[in-house]
């Protein structure tokens, strides 16, 4: 069917160019004629300096240096080895699959050098399920803003094209780093909870 996959690149090309509500109107009559394109599996718009893509197992290299540098996950228990990178990557693949969304790749658009992921997963504090905005950047590529770009597109993703009502940010009280990024995302620190390992967070919360 060439002329709906046609019609979703269009529509893409939109919101690259900022055009999200008729990206989002895009998706809705897809939806509406019972398309079998499934238009969420679209990945975010590319940034000024960043694009997005579904995660494969041809990226569990980046994706296991990534998840097993110390610095990237100081604030995790500890690092992660190959095989629970792989299977980082296959959970994601489930999300993208049965949800629309996940956790996506990130490059630089200029070059296509490996940044990290960002993007939407649901997540389970204390009884509740919402979805969450997160992401993990190269440490050697921290502290250039591609944390905010990302995150910030991955919000507008979530509120114009997914209609998303809630977006959360579950942060170690320590992360001070991304404690930020989420205040300029609009997100504001909602209350204090622990994870199912016990784990003190900070939860912070907005409004789409």
């Amino acid at each position: 069917m060439p002329g709906i996959h046609i019609d979703v690149d269009v529509a893409w090309q939109r919101a690259s160019a900022g055009d999200w509500m008729t990206y989002a109107a895009d998706v809705s009559r897809r939806q509406m004629k019972g398309s079998q394109v499934h238009p969420q599996r679209r990945p975010p718009a590319p940034t000024q300096r960043l694009t997005f893509r579904e995660m494969t197992a041809d990226d569990l290299d980046d994706m296991a240096a990534l998840l097993g540098d110390s610095d990237v996950m100081r604030y995790y228990p500890r690092p992660k080895d190959r095989e629970e990178a792989l299977a980082w990557i296959e959970w994601n693949q489930r999300l993208y699959r049965d949800n629309g969304f996940g956790l996506w790749l990130i490059t630089l658009r200029a070059t296509g050098e490996f940044v990290g992921d960002c993007g939407l997963t649901p997540q389970d504090v204390e009884g509740t399920t919402d979805i969450e905005i997160g992401y993990h950047v190269r440490a050697e590529l921290q502290g250039r803003g591609y944390a905010t770009e990302a995150a910030a597109a991955c919000r507008d993703y979530a509120r114009n094209v997914l209609n998303l009502d809630r977006l959360i940010a579950i942060i170690a009280p320590d992360n001070f780093p991304s404690q930020r990024v989420a205040i300029k995302l609009g997100l504001t620190l909602e209350r204090e909870a622990a994870t199912k390992s016990g784990s003190q967070v900070r939860v912070y919360a907005t409004a789409l």
